[in-house]
């Protein structure tokens, strides 16, 4: 009895000691690696304007949203040769990096949609690269830091970047959502990596979502929401048969009030493209800022100023 007893307790303890470097293992695994993401008011979208659209563009964004801008100023942003008027606009509901550039875009920049800021720069390359994103532009420098440049299965473009002294940005009134629109053919891909990169979770997978939201009333698609330290980012599976402006915009705006928005949108040159519409607990337009930047922007259907 005694011998089965000490047994017992060997096969306890060998057990117990594989089930520690299984999850030590699962741990250090780069799938698992700490979270590298900062907060979603570090999140930028990335816009492209010609330089004469430029200031327009700006104050057409805070005469929408409000907010700041940081000083305009021209810089080397890419890794080779360049020139680009460079702003940051810090709005409520969130940040924008616009670039102005006075030479071509060197490829392939301006095909990125969002820059994510991370905490440990080498760490989150190594991350996108081990759960499935290819890393299109290698690690550079630029004039406050490093970058990088990562496309997600589906051909979603994104850049990473990294401080040199660590941004302070005041906290996001309201979070933005990343916009992507992926294949049903990638969508599984697209999702098992993003996830895996950014801790995230799905919080709702709609196979049947209203399709008025991809300008197709009459049909469904498949939507799935997603929330990580990143922020939002809503992916939109779609056969690619989309009409105009669906798909070229980049960021979904939470504000409280759409109408109020829109008529401040309409004052400042902001040309509404999709009248506002209903679905999913939510009132919302697409619009084309100067300069040609498309957003989609919504509300809480039930916050809705009364009609005047």
């Amino acid at each position: 009895m005694r011998i089965r007893k000490v047994f017992s307790a060997i096969a306890s303890a060998v057990l117990a000691l594989q089930l520690l470097c299984v999850n030590l293992s699962a741990q250090s695994s780069p799938g698992n690696a700490t979270n590298i993401a900062v907060a979603p008011q570090y999140d930028t979208t990335h816009v492209y304007v010609a330089p004469e659209d430029f200031d327009r563009f700006v104050g057409s964004l805070v005469a929408t949203f409000g907010g700041t801008t940081s000083k305009q100023g021209v810089f080397t942003v890419t890794p080779t040769p360049s020139s680009t008027m460079s702003q940051l606009v810090l709005t409520p509901v969130g940040t924008l990096s616009v670039f102005g550039f006075k030479t071509p875009v060197p490829y392939p920049f301006g095909a990125e949609r969002t820059g994510y800021l991370v905490t440990d720069f080498d760490a989150a390359v190594q991350a996108a690269r081990t759960t499935g994103a290819d890393v299109l532009v290698t690690p550079f420098n630029d004039p406050i830091g490093r970058d990088a440049i990562i496309q997600w299965p589906g051909g979603v473009n994104t850049q990473l970047y990294w401080h040199t002294t660590a941004p302070s940005y005041k906290a996001l009134q309201t979070i933005p959502e990343n916009r992507v629109y992926v294949s049903a053919d990638r969508v599984a891909a697209f999702v098992d990596s993003f996830l895996a990169f950014s801790h995230g979770n799905v919080i709702t997978d709609d196979a049947h979502a209203p399709g008025v939201e991809i300008g197709r009333p009459s049909d469904t698609y498949r939507r799935i929401r997603i929330q990580s330290n990143f922020g939002k980012l809503t992916v939109l599976v779609t056969d690619g048969h989309l009409p105009y402006p669906y798909g070229h915009e980049m960021t979904g705006y939470e504000v409280s009030d759409l109408a109020a928005t829109l008529a401040q949108a309409k004052t400042a040159g902001v040309q509404v493209l999709v009248p506002p519409y209903t679905a999913d607990q939510r009132a919302a337009a697409m619009v084309q800022f100067p300069g040609g930047y498309i957003a989609e922007i919504h509300s809480p259907s039930s916050k809705q100023s009364p009609p005047r």
